[in-house]
């Protein structure tokens, strides 16, 4: 992966830098090189999904961190910031914990300067503007959503504190340099600030391809956040919305959905290349298969997955006899070009199976439906009768469909957080190469905030766990 330049305003946020993947000349500004024209405004965009195609991100990190932290991934190699995660002994030095933070919040800068400067831009098509400005405003509400729910956590379930909230460009140091944490719930509340701002302006766009964000997305992402904010209803709309409103269809072969691109069931992916590529599968693979093998599967959630020898997922599960482990072969490509899901449909039936369980007044029967969607697709027979009688019994369904429907895609350990399963979930998990670990301390089910931008900024308060 190219490393971009990047320009220190202050050490919490950090510019744009001028290298991206997509293939047309041009394709990226730095965010010290004005926005003047359409030109230079697309080209504005197309660095900002670089942002995200960013191996310190979407590129791979976000993933591991996510699945490493919970019970489906672990650290067996000699990189110990994933071994502090998989240990939950995270410190606030931790170098992949920075990365993750600086490049959540270099993907927030260019945004904003997108949305600062795109308005002004004379000679703009209005449709094109719009589509800019919306794509913009998506890309910053996933930015704000992923800093949230890592570094602050969820309201009354997890953390104490949100995020800062940065939405004008970092240009030079002043007052806005060094910014407060805001409140959990207003971190939730920008985020959806900025996908229903998204949503208006990408409504009417007629503009639509899986690797670019389109109304779809928003509305994907809105379903999403809602659980969150354990929203149900409007979770199950924006769902539905997805669900019946566009195009997209369950792939029947699942492997397909990682070996091809823009697949009906892709919502949002990100494009790679085999010169700009991700690194999930150097992680993973087997120094034998051409990766570093630093990140194994849990054998016992390999096993919970296996014992159904009808679910088509297990297939992508691989052995290395030389250490004893598994390995997830979603993304298998040598070159790291395999194209990242960041949304798709399956999570749709599964984030509506789940409102339609926990809302207000329950629909068991659709919750099941929706839930026997991703099962079948999978190979498996419908969930009825036993075992799935109740909302604790078809939570504990959902979850168990989530956590192996999204192996390698970084949604297990946040799933467990929102939903309070965390703690009783993450205990005494057996490890290759150390003693069964658990999560005891309640403060740790959110990172810490990065040492050197809590002793540069001292507005900024560090989570409880890590002070």
């Amino acid at each position: 992966m190219k490393k971009f330049k990047k320009y220190l305003l202050i050490t919490l946020v950090f510019a744009v830098g001028c290298d991206v993947l997509d293939q047309e000349p041009q394709t990226a500004i730095s965010d010290e090189i004005a926005i003047r024209d359409q030109k230079s405004a697309e080209a504005a965009l197309n660095g900002l999904y670089s942002q995200l195609q960013s191996t310190d991100y979407y590129g791979s990190n976000l993933q591991i961190s996510g699945d490493v932290s919970a019970d489906i991934s672990e650290s067996i190699g000699t990189w110990d910031f994933y071994r502090e995660m998989d240990t939950y002994v995270i410190s606030a030095g931790n170098l992949e914990v920075r990365n993750l933070w600086e490049q959540m919040y270099s993907t927030v800068n260019h945004a904003n300067n997108i949305i600062a400067d795109v308005p002004n831009v004379d000679n703009i098509p209005d449709a094109v503007r719009n589509q800019i400005l919306g794509e913009a405003h998506f890309i910053r509400a996933l930015a704000f959503f992923d800093l949230t729910r890592t570094f602050g956590g969820v309201d009354g379930v997890y953390g104490d504190q949100g995020i800062p909230i940065v939405t004008v460009p970092s240009r030079q140091i002043d007052e806005n340099s060094f910014p407060s944490r805001a409140s959990i719930s207003d971190s939730y509340q920008q985020v959806r600030d900025d996908l229903i701002q998204a949503e208006n302006l990408l409504a009417t766009a007629g503009f639509s391809t899986s690797n670019r964000v389109s109304d779809a997305a928003v509305k994907a992402l809105l379903s999403r956040l809602a659980l969150y904010t354990e929203d149900f209803e409007l979770a199950e709309s924006y769902a539905t919305e997805v669900i019946d409103d566009f195009s997209f269809s369950l792939v029947d072969d699942f492997a397909n959905i990682f070996a091809n691109e823009n697949t009906a069931e892709a919502i949002f992916e990100l494009t790679f290349t085999n010169t700009d590529g991700n690194d999930i599968r150097f992680w993973y693979f087997p120094s034998s298969g051409g990766g570093r093998g630093d990140i194994a599967l849990h054998a016992e959630f390999v096993d919970m997955v296996l014992a159904r020898p009808d679910d088509k997922r297990g297939e992508l599960i691989g052995f290395d006899a030389n250490v004893g482990a598994y390995y997830s072969t979603k993304y298998a490509k040598a070159g790291g070009d395999d194209n990242i899901q960041i949304l798709r449909l399956a999570e749709m039936y599964l984030n509506r199976a789940e409102a339609r369980t926990r809302k207000s007044t329950p629909d068991f029967s659709g919750a099941l439906d929706d839930l026997n969607e991703v099962r079948n697709r999978a190979g498996l027979a419908d969930t009825t009768g036993a075992g799935v009688t109740n909302a604790t019994d078809i939570m504990a369904a959902i979850e168990r469909e989530r956590g192996i429907e999204f192996i390698q895609e970084g949604h297990r350990w946040f799933n467990l957080l929102r939903t309070g399963k965390g703690l009783s979930t993450l205990t005494n998990l057996d490890r290759l190469n150390g003693d069964p670990v658990s999560l005891l301390n309640a403060g740790r089910q959110v990172f810490p905030i990065p040492s050197r931008d809590i002793d540069a900024n001292e507005n900024i308060e560090q989570n409880s766990a890590y002070q």
